[in-house]
């Protein structure tokens, strides 16, 4: 722990793999590695804890979060949010199936001073959260958008 930030952007899928479109953010992650993305980025996967984001991204300067979220857009609509220039979308416990939502984690860096230069939020609206759903067509087409999305952030 150096206490220097990284000049590499950092990128963390959030979610959970086994709750249909929930998996969206690891599946993103996933494409990123397999495209090579990890030779200019740091890739990392998370289930959206607000302290466990606050640890990931601690020495990063820019972090880019991918997340599944619900809006009242079509399932597989990619939302790409400045996270540090406005209010954060909060997935609340009726939005997500995350415990606390990415606005929860980003409150709470704020209060702590704990936030990177650079945060942005792609997220993917979707609609099957279910436990052992697998996702649904829409947001799994929507990786590949997605994933162009961090690329142009990160």
């Amino acid at each position: 722990m150096s206490g220097e930030r990284s000049t590499r952007p950092l990128v963390i899928g959030v979610g959970n793999t086994f709750r249909g479109d929930d998996g969206v953010g690891p599946d993103v992650v996933q494409r990123l590695e397999s495209d090579g993305f990890g030779a200019v980025a740091d890739l990392a996967v998370a289930d959206g804890e607000p302290t466990r984001l606050l640890d990931l991204w601690r020495e990063a300067e820019r972090v880019v979060l991918v997340d599944a979220m619900r809006a009242d857009a079509a399932a597989g609509t990619v939302v790409v949010v400045d996270a540090l220039a406005g209010p954060v979308p909060t997935h609340g416990r009726a939005a997500s199936s995350h415990a606390a939502g990415l606005g929860d984690a980003v409150a709470l860096g704020r209060a702590l001073g704990r936030l990177p230069e650079s945060l942005w939020i792609v997220g993917v609206v979707g609609d099957r959260f279910e436990i052992g759903a697998d996702r649904s067509p829409p947001v799994a087409a929507a990786v590949g958008a997605a994933a162009a999305a961090v690329r142009a952030l990160a």
